[in-house]
């Protein structure tokens, strides 16, 4: 597998591992990172789960020194750390989540599960191939490649499945 495949799957990072890989791209691009962006990073970095906005505003107002946090603060952290390339934003659930490989261009599959919004990016580069060439044929310049697929996550379609019905 190259660097930058996830063709199996990228659930999780280790947040302390992320958190450092992050500062140290800070420093090295000679980035600003204020103790807000550090935190919202934290916060994205440490939820199983992909989080709205609102909820980090909430999780930012529980911190001292964040009980004054408004919702232009944290678009603006997560604008910068969208523009870094450590979080995607989960269009359909309009949540961030964590990237498992920020440092490398990739195009972007999201596999986001309708039950327990758990979302696996795939970063698989074939993906990107496929697409450029489709959009090559039509004459399109793609910009951006991003493909969020809805299902049930393996947890929750065994839950489902047992005799208890979990769904």
């Amino acid at each position: 597998m190259r660097p930058g495949d996830c063709s199996r799957g990228c659930a999780h990072h280790d947040p302390g591992v992320f958190l450092a890989e992050a500062e140290r791209v800070c420093r090295y691009r000679g980035l600003r990172l204020t103790p807000l962006r550090r935190l919202v990073l934290e916060l994205i970095a440490r939820s199983p789960h992909p989080l709205k906005a609102y909820d980090l505003l909430e999780q930012l107002k529980a911190h001292p020194g964040q009980r004054r946090a408004a919702p232009p603060t944290v678009y603006r952290a997560l604008e910068f750390w969208l523009d870094q390339g450590f979080i995607h934003r989960i269009a359909s659930q309009n949540s961030y989540v964590g990237c498992p490989h920020p440092t490398e261009p990739h195009p972007r599959a999201f596999l986001v599960c309708e039950h327990c919004q758990r979302v696996i990016e795939l970063a698989d580069h074939r993906f990107g191939r496929i697409l450029s060439r489709q959009a090559a044929r039509y004459g399109f310049q793609a910009r951006a490649q991003v493909i969020e697929v809805q299902g049930r996550c393996e947890a929750c379609a065994k839950a489902e499945a047992s005799p208890e019905g979990g769904g």
